[in-house]
Order: C-alpha cells, then structure tokens, then sequence
C-alpha cells in the first residue's frame, strides 16, 4: 500500500519561515504566531517572491474587508446602532469614523465631479440639448436660492457675483479717516474704496494703486487691493469658484462638526455619552449621507432626473437622522422628535451662517 506524501507548504504563511521576533515592530513571537499580535503584521521572513507579491494584492482586491463591510452594512440599514457599538468598545469592528467620514466625503466630489465632467461632455456633443442635468450654473442657482430662503432672501451667492457693477463715481476716504474708525467700518470701507478704484481705473499693480490713492504700501493694504482681481475673476467665472469651493466641503463639514456637536453635548447633558461621543456621531450621519448621495449618483443620471436625491434629503434623510436618535440616546418617541425638531433648526441656522463665513474666508484665498 502506497504511502500518500505529505505536501509541505512553501507558501508565506509556512510554519518554516516563520520567527521568533517581528520584522516589522521587533515583537516577540512564538511560532504557533501566524500574525504579530502587537502591529499584526504576518509573522514570516520568506523573501517576497513575484507569486507571493501579485497573489497579495489579488487578495487584497477580492477579499472583502471585514471592517469596511460591517461599517458598510451598520452605517446604511442600522442608524444609530454603529455609532452606539463603536462607543461600546466594540472598535475593531468597523473603520475609524473620522477617517472614514474624510475618505467617503471625498470620493463622493471626485465621482461627482466625474460625472459631471462627462455629463457635460455628452450633453455639448448634442446640439438639441440645454443645460445639462447637474451643471454648474445650476448648481450655482441652487445653492444661492437655498441661502437666500434661509436668510429671508437677503443674500444670494449668484446675484451677489453676478449683479456687481461699475461704480459711478468715485467716493475718496482718506488713509487718516479710515484709520479714525472702528476696524470692521475700516476694513469694509477700504474694501469699497479700492474695489471702487480698480473698476473705475483698472489699475491691476497695487502699488500703483496705493501710491495713486496716497495711501500707505503696506501688506495689508496691498493683501486688500490684490483681492479686487479676485473679485474680477469670481464675476467672469462663478462656476469656477463654486468647484472650488465644493472641493473643500468636506473639510468644511469637518471643522463645523465641533460646534454642532455642543448642542447635543448641551440637550443630551444627562446622558453618558462624552462631547467626543456626540461628535462621532455627527460623523456617522454625515458618513451616511455623502454614501447615499454616493449610491444615487449613477441612478440619477440614468434617469435623467433628482428624483432619488430628492427623496433621499426630503424622506430617508430626516428619517435615517431620528431613528439614529432613537437608537444611539435611547430615549423616547416624543422626546426624541422635540430634540430631532431642535438639532434640525440649530444645524439649518448655524451651517447657514458658517457657510457664509467659510464662502468670504474661501474668496479670500481664492
């Protein structure tokens, strides 16, 4: 009777290559350790062959990773639920929620400016066809009609860009008068006075400029003079600086997630949860929403319509956000719709005026 041979592994994993020490953070290791147990880096000192490279990285492709799943999974169909495990200690489960809220955020404006971009390109290939689905100039209307409604139509980004106009005369403040005033009645006065100037002059050098307004050449004064040709190149090209604004929502969204998470740190005091808590839980909800918006991209496009955008933001959005309440703070049905009715006032109101703030703060360095 013929014995069968044992099949020695030469793969990576091997008990032959294996150590007693890490490679990569000089841990001790036994050799029953597939894994590092500190750095999990796997244990072997095989030398890395082209099989082992490429087999690597087809692995890495094909195997679903576990982490990214279940946030998947957790983040979409269980509101709340992640954030309140995640706090548990229940964190090897899921990816990290900062990093995975900056990750989604982004690819989400990168697929967008995606199909955008080709979206354009088809519909200007079309000579029948009008503006495109999700052009810029649409956009631009639709963000200034949401903040005008928000601000009782007082302000409004497109016809702010649009309707500045030449000045008729020219009204001189003195360098010594300007400096008699308080600083925001300065700055704003200067701003006036040297955009004044260049529309009636057109005087780009803002040395020039000062010296011809007998003003002092300072850095400041030129810093303020040298926004003018940004002004001039907001109004030819709004579009423009709208993409360069929306490529830094996400970031914007991420430093605002502090002050919005004081008032649940404020209404929900007596819970256990710390104001870091709170916050992590911002970024669940603003994870979910860049995803979803994420997933209705291409249906959308298809369709040739916003309708899964809409009822994303009009329906699932306020529901996602409530049940997420429920969930995570575990309070009652009519406590939670008074606190859900709050928060959404505070984060209208507050993301208005800070988007406002981050829209001049944007032009400034535009």
């Amino acid at each position: 009777m013929k014995r069968k041979k044992v099949k020695i592994s030469n793969g990576r994993k091997s008990l032959q290559y294996r150590g007693t020490q890490c490679l990569n953070c000089a841990h001790p290791l036994d050799k029953s350790d597939v894994y590092c147990p500190f750095c999990s880096q796997l244990n072997s000192d095989k030398q890395l062959s082209a099989k082992d490279f490429f087999w690597e990285f087809i692995t890495s492709i094909v195997v679903f990773d576990s982490k990214l799943r279940l946030t998947l999974k957790h983040l979409l169909f269980k509101p709340g639920v992640i954030t309140r495990n995640y706090t548990q200690g229940q964190r090897m489960k899921y990816a990290n929620p900062f990093r995975f809220y900056l990750s989604v955020s982004i690819i989400y404006f990168l697929v967008n400016g995606l199909v955008n971009s080709l979206d354009t390109t088809v519909e200007g290939s079309d000579s029948t066809s009008s503006t495109p689905l999700f052009s810029n100039s649409v956009l631009l209307d639709s963000i200034s009609n949401n903040v005008s409604q928000q601000t009782g139509g007082a302000i409004s980004i497109a016809d702010s860009i649009r309707k500045l106009r030449k000045p008729a005369e020219l009204i001189y403040i003195s360098e010594d008068a300007l400096d008699s005033m308080s600083f925001g009645e300065s700055y704003t006065k200067r701003i006036q006075l040297y955009n004044d100037f260049y529309e009636l002059y057109k005087i780009k050098n803002a040395e020039t400029a000062l010296d011809s307004l007998n003003h002092k050449n300072t850095s400041f004064n030129r810093w303020v003079y040298s926004k003018n040709t940004t002004i001039e190149k907001i109004k030819e090209e709004p579009a423009a600086f709208l993409n360069f604004i929306i490529g830094k929502i996400p970031f914007f969204l991420f430093f605002f997630t502090p002050f919005f998470a004081l008032f649940f740190w404020l209404i929900y005091s007596k819970s256990k949860y710390t104001y870091m808590e709170h916050m992590i839980f911002i970024f669940h909800i603003f994870s979910f929403i860049f995803l979803a918006m994420l997933l209705v991209i291409v249906p959308d496009l298809i369709l040739k319509s916003k309708i899964l955008l809409t009822i994303l933001f009009v329906f699932i959005g306020p529901f996602y956000f409530y049940k997420a309440l429920r969930n995570f703070y575990g309070q009652g049905r009519l406590v939670t719709l008074i606190k859900f009715v709050f928060l959404n006032a505070v984060f209208v109101i507050g993301l208005t005026f800070a988007a406002l703030i981050f829209v001049a703060a944007s032009a400034a360095i535009y």
